[in-house]
């Protein structure tokens, strides 16, 4: 756990993630990865030598039309001091019954990061940290290529001018296996997802290729991480904003 934990302050320390003062918004989807973040980022409190408040957003889609229980996560952020807040939205209804989105997504995604900006922007934050973690970019790197031809990925923090809203990733080096073990030796509530589409994406084929690769090419997620950060991708290289 406090390796991990290490890689978190790292990742804020190399993308300069954290200033003093800030309030960040956690985006909490309630799964594994949010979840760890969340944690993170409320134990890193206690001791890192900026000073910082977070709050915890959650954009529920309500899919088939049924609200998520979040119970056990605001019992949590009660425990840990860290203010909750939930919206309830019509996404789950927008997306599968009034559009029927063949491939539902990659437009679930950008309406919920909208309305997580918005969410934020209201809290008074300056900044959201989302819980991609390492797997996520080596596989974002790899979708960009062989789906869309080109070289890239998303950001460890980038800056949305439109909203004046930093996206901070604090997960970048965590890696998928870790954030599991760590969530479960720390008995953290995990919301199964309702989602009709769950499991059945373009980013779960590419991780079943990666893991297929990795038997001829041991290593290779590390690999491609290295090339992101020498090549300076999208601002891997590191921040000194």
């Amino acid at each position: 756990m406090q390796d991990l934990m290490g890689h978190v302050r790292a990742a804020a320390e190399k993308y300069n993630m954290i200033n003093e003062g800030d309030r960040i918004a956690v985006g909490v989807s309630g799964g594994k990865d949010s979840m760890y973040l969340l944690y993170a980022l409320a134990m890193m409190r206690r001791y890192y030598p900026r000073k910082y408040e977070i709050v915890a957003l959650t954009a529920d889609p309500c899919f088939n039309g049924v609200q998520t229980d979040y119970s056990e996560i605001e019992a949590l952020c009660r425990e840990w001091n860290v203010e909750y807040r939930i919206r309830r939205t019509d996404l789950g209804k927008i997306i599968f019954e009034d559009r029927k989105e063949e491939n539902p997504c990659s437009l679930c995604a950008r309406m919920r990061r909208g309305i997580l900006h918005d969410m934020a922007k209201e809290a008074g934050c300056q900044k959201i940290a989302l819980g991609h973690h390492f797997d996520d970019a080596v596989q974002t790197f790899l979708m960009n290529l062989f789906y869309g031809g080109k070289i890239g990925c998303f950001s460890p923090k980038s800056y949305l001018s439109r909203k004046d809203l930093y996206l901070i990733r604090p997960l970048v080096f965590c890696e998928e296996a870790d954030i599991r073990r760590a969530v479960n030796r720390a008995k953290l509530p995990v919301v199964k997802s309702g989602c009709p589409a769950d499991g059945v994406t373009a980013r779960q084929d590419t991780a079943d290729l990666i893991t297929t690769l990795e038997k001829q090419f041991p290593d290779l997620r590390h690999k491609v991480m290295g090339a992101m950060e020498r090549a300076d991708v999208d601002g891997w290289g590191g921040d000194t904003e």
